[in-house]
């Protein structure tokens, strides 16, 4: 199964770092929130990915392209022409990367990728976000539930997208950033079928968090999963702060590709 994971946006709250690169690529440590993401992803198995770029895309290109290098030990013997591969440490990854616009909505993002997904069910993240989710679980809430979408609910300490769930997790409506304490929020970590995108339609300026998904909460299409967890997105100076000391003093929780009690079944 693919996973798909948008990481086109400008990131205009963190726009001192951003102003050089794109938000997925700010590092956590020494590597960028998109690569702790793809290691979750990996943890469970799942490592074939499609990256949706816009802003500054060339940056995540270059990533990749020299990933193989970059991690490895080498000698370059400049008489020759020639490099030597030593020791390598690379991912199992398959990695897609799709430039999308610079300007293109989050909706119009994911259409534009139907092509390389098929008409197969695919996983969707944000490229800023990263928890401590079981992703195994996450899959079973989406098959037992039958539905269009399934969307991870999380309850931050900051509101974003309100979700109103019934007693047996149907998501009865979706509103984008409404404030309230105790509320369900989007919290990304989608399990989609290819029948969203009937809701997404054509054009670059569809907000898939909007229409898309308050449509499929209409026809009771929206599953939601709700982790109690660890969750938490990379939006402030403040947070990016915060990511970088829990993962500096090895008390990450969303390294679960590091914490030996956590299965992948």
């Amino acid at each position: 199964m693919k996973v798909v994971i948008l990481a086109g946006g400008l990131g205009t709250r963190l726009s001192e770092e951003t102003e050089l690169k794109p938000k997925p690529m700010l590092e956590i440590g020494t590597r960028p929130i998109l690569w702790h993401i793809m290691k979750i992803y990996s943890h469970y198995g799942f490592d074939d990915f499609i990256i949706l770029t816009g802003y500054k895309s060339h940056i995540i290109k270059d990533y990749f392209i020299s990933y193989y290098t970059r991690y490895s030990d080498i000698t370059v013997d400049m008489s020759s022409n020639s490099v030597e591969i030593h020791k390598i440490r690379q991912e199992p990854w398959k990695v897609t990367m799709l430039y999308t616009g610079k300007d293109t909505m989050t909706g119009s993002r994911i259409s534009k990728a139907k092509e390389f997904i098929g008409n197969e069910r695919f996983m969707l993240t944000y490229g800023d976000g990263v928890s401590d989710i079981n992703i195994n679980k996450l899959l079973q809430s989406h098959d037992k539930s039958g539905k269009h979408l399934t969307i991870t609910a999380v309850q931050p300490v900051g509101r974003f997208g309100a979700l109103d769930i019934s007693e047996n997790n149907s998501v009865l409506s979706f509103k984008e950033k409404v404030k309230g304490d105790g509320a369900w929020i989007n919290g990304g970590y989608f399990v989609c079928e290819p029948e969203i995108f009937d809701y997404i339609g054509d054009g670059d300026d569809i907000i898939f968090e909007q229409t898309p998904l308050e449509s499929l909460a209409s026809d009771h299409q929206i599953n939601a999963f709700k982790h109690n967890g660890f969750w938490k997105p990379m939006d402030t100076a403040r947070d990016k702060s915060e990511l970088t000391n829990l993962w500096l003093s090895d008390k990450a929780p969303w390294a679960v590709w590091k914490n030996k009690s956590v299965g992948v079944s």
